[in-house]
């Protein structure tokens, strides 16, 4: 199915591995010009030589003046997806500060910053848009370790609700996909675990962890005109997770 995104020019960020590297790699396929970010310059390389004409942009979106700096000749976007987060995994009682400051800054207000920058700039031209945004399931239930991550993802399930309702008047979409655990380095990271795996594992239904494509197939068509009546959704993607 053609999801006529060809010649539409998109921003992803996080795009150094996982799941955004993948919406690179897709949206690199079907013809869209891709403004890759990530804050690890080898990463950049190594997707630029797999996907000739990305467009690196190498920058932490933790400091917001670097974003700043790094962002504000951009040129027109259409599409965006804010994919860069981080999940600093600590029971409640031993939660640092610093743990708390990153997550908050990567998790949510990059997203903001990013989405002011791109927003601006698209009804500045007077042109429609699609944002998704990537939430998780661990933004509706509560997992044990995940306070913070949890907190800073169900923060981005209300941003994307009041983006999209602010937005909407500017022609410009603002959804959220909300996997289960995937199988990215940071999943794997996170759930290697057999046992802690399995706890998770026997409450989906579809009894498996979600692979990065199930996301991006999902990320592709949300930013194409097929979903053109779709905004302010949390499309979950968690094989039944939160049915049960």
């Amino acid at each position: 199915m053609d999801l006529g995104l060809a010649g539409h020019r998109a921003l992803v960020t996080g795009a150094g591995k996982g799941i955004g590297r993948g919406t690179v790699q897709a949206l690199h396929a079907v013809g869209a010009q891709v403004v890759a970010v990530s804050r690890t310059e080898a990463d950049l390389d190594s997707l630029v030589r797999e996907c000739p004409g990305v467009e690196p942009v190498c920058v932490d979106l933790g400091d917001w003046e670097a974003t700043e700096r790094a962002l504000e000749g951009v040129g027109p976007v259409d599409l965006l997806v804010n994919n860069a987060g981080v999940a600093l995994l600590q029971p409640f009682l031993e939660v640092t500060k610093e743990a708390c400051d990153i997550s908050f800054d990567v998790n949510l207000r990059a997203v903001i910053q990013v989405s002011q920058i791109v927003a601006r700039g698209l009804i500045a031209r007077g042109a429609p848009g699609s944002i998704v945004n990537v939430s998780s399931q661990a933004s509706q239930r509560a997992l044990t370790n995940h306070s913070v991550y949890s907190s800073t993802k169900s923060a981005l399930d209300m941003l994307t609700k009041g983006m999209a309702l602010e937005l909407g008047p500017h022609k410009i979409r603002v959804n959220a996909v909300n996997p289960t655990v995937v199988m990215t380095p940071m999943g794997q990271a996170n759930w290697s675990d057999p046992q802690k795996a399995k706890t998770m594992l026997d409450r989906i239904p579809l009894g498996r962890f979600a692979e990065v494509e199930n996301v991006v197939d999902t990320i592709l068509f949300l930013l194409s005109d097929r979903s053109s009546m779709i905004t302010g959704a949390t499309v979950p993607l968690d094989g039944g997770f939160l049915a049960t």
